[in-house]
């Protein structure tokens, strides 16, 4: 016999059995026993909430010949045929592929005929929000006006797009998200049936991949399950199978990014990407923590709403301590943009290194809340005792008069007698080999001057101590120096320098473009 998909199997029959709708459960039982039973429903809710399965299930009970306190029985013909799909009663049919006039139009012919057997012809109408206005205005009148014995049961995800005029012929149901505690208790009482051994916390980080959807966390657990088949399902193994990340892992990319410390959070989105995670998820993962983090900060009394360990809310109350809202809310928002944009972008990882680039930079934005952060930042660093500068303005003197400043004597840059050839011919060559370069690297090489480091030594100068840490990396310098050699057919030697002397480069450094006489190329970015 073919396995049968676990969602499948232990699709709730009766009403007893679905999990986190009470609600509506419990209306509807209450139709069917006092026989106050609507003509037309509209069922709303995400994927995977049970509105397809309770209108199978009240289509049986309405038609059961012995039902048990508005439950169908389960037992009898009608019962038995409608689970097995073969009933002439129940009629089901997905609006995403039967959308047009003509369907309606023979819906409408066919509830003429009174049922064979039972006492109603139900008609599930799944996604009806995708029918056509010509369809919708085709279903009005048999909407209003049924047959006594005709009961319209219409599903959809987005309620949104249903006329007014359909929806105020309709009793309006909306189906809730499944919490992450009827789920997990669902998941651990299948695998007890199933015969499979689950930690706690694995079964519960399933629930919550579910997001609210019982099927989803079915056909989660399903592929867990299939790829350790015969072996405990524990907490790494699921993390492993859905390219998820541990708690932990937030936890450092947090503190490198708080540390302002670029080189440890991209060195860690490297290691996830080596270990294979999938990237999309880590992002909205990410974004989960630092709502929790927000959460934390907000009030002391969160431990019921946070679903994770004592051990796991004891660091995050210490981070809480280490960061202020309105930074957290800005962490939230790049990347919970950044959320968006990764479902269709070729190159991920570029875009969320960027990401990271900017929580450690708030100086790359003009935003208010990341002046705020830098601003938190300057005060971090006067707590600590760090010296911060302001250029000072120029004393005014009793008479109101400004003193004459001394004169600065600058120092000429000592001219090189020769440069070599290959430095030259680097020089020449710079435009091109920047373009071979990947995507950031050659971002921020384009604004790097070029300039000699020693004998026969390249330096490469930068204005922004951005991209003078960005690049100055061994993996990024030792690529930088391939290219350059493959172009030139010799080595040469790179040397990394930032400009940190508050003056411009050309007082400091010898101008190799200027020097060579070689008209850089600009290339719009």
């Amino acid at each position: 016999m073919s396995y049968t998909a676990l969602y499948r199997k232990y699709r709730p029959s009766e009403f007893e059995d679905v999990k986190g709708q009470d609600h509506i459960v419990t209306t509807l039982k209450n139709q069917i026993k006092a026989d106050r039973i609507g003509h037309a429903y509209l069922f709303c809710g995400t994927r995977g909430t049970g509105k397809t399965t309770v209108a199978k299930i009240f289509a049986k009970a309405v038609n059961c010949e012995h039902p048990v306190d508005g439950s169908p029985c389960g037992e009898c013909q009608s019962c038995k045929a409608i689970a097995a799909g073969s009933s002439m009663n129940v009629i089901e049919i997905d609006a995403a592929s039967n959308n047009g006039v003509e369907n309606i139009r023979q819906i409408r012919e066919e509830v003429s005929y009174s049922p064979t057997q039972g006492k109603y012809k139900v008609y599930i109408i799944d996604e009806v929000h995708m029918l056509s206005i010509g369809a919708f205005n085709a279903l009005l009148k048999t909407l209003e006006e049924p047959p006594s014995y005709v009961i319209f049961i219409l599903a959809t995800t987005e309620s949104h797009k249903i006329p007014i005029t359909i929806l105020s012929r309709c009793q309006k149901y909306d189906f809730r998200r499944i919490s992450i505690e009827t789920i997990s208790a669902r998941l651990m009482d299948l695998l007890e049936q199933e015969g499979v051994e689950a930690e706690e916390k694995a079964v519960r980080y399933v629930a919550k991949a579910g997001d609210g959807s019982m099927r989803d966390a079915l056909s989660l657990l399903d592929q867990c399950i299939a790829f350790y088949l015969g072996e405990p399902l524990t907490y790494d193994h699921v993390l492993e199978v859905l390219g998820a990340v541990d708690t932990e892992v937030f936890s450092r990319l947090l503190r490198s990014i708080l540390a302002n410390d670029i080189v440890a959070a991209i060195e860690l989105l490297e290691d996830l990407i080596v270990q294979g995670r999938e990237l999309g998820q880590f992002v909205t993962d990410f974004v989960w923590y630092l709502r929790n983090l927000l959460l934390v900060k907000s009030s002391d009394e969160m431990e019921d709403v946070l679903d994770m360990s004592s051990e796991n809310l004891a660091l995050l109350k210490e981070e809480a301590d280490m960061i202020e809202a309105d930074v957290i809310m800005r962490y939230i928002r790049i990347f919970s943009d950044l959320s968006g944009q990764l479902k269709y972008a070729p190159q991920k990882r570029v875009l969320i290194e960027i990401a990271l680039i900017k929580l450690c930079r708030p100086s790359m934005e003009t935003t208010p809340d990341a002046l705020t952060d830098r601003v938190a930042q300057l005060e971090k660093k006067v707590e600590e005792g760090v010296m911060v500068v302001a250029a000072a303005p120029d004393s005014v003197s009793a008479g109101g008069h400004q003193p004459a400043a001394p004169k600065k004597i600058k120092e000429p840059v000592q001219m090189p007698k020769a440069i070599p050839d290959d430095i030259r011919q680097v020089v020449k060559s710079w435009s091109s080999i920047v373009r071979e370069l990947p995507g950031v690297t050659a971002t921020y090489l384009r604004g790097a001057h070029l300039s000699l480091g020693g004998e026969n030594k390249l330096m490469l100068v930068f204005d922004d101590d951005l991209a003078y840490t960005y690049v100055s990396e061994e993996r990024r310098r030792t690529e930088i120096t391939e290219r350059i050699s493959n172009r030139i057919g010799k080595e040469i030697e790179v040397v990394m320098q930032s400009n940190d002397s508050g003056r411009p480069f050309e007082e400091n450094y010898i101008d190799l473009e200027q020097i060579v006489h070689m008209d850089i190329e600009v290339e719009d970015e």
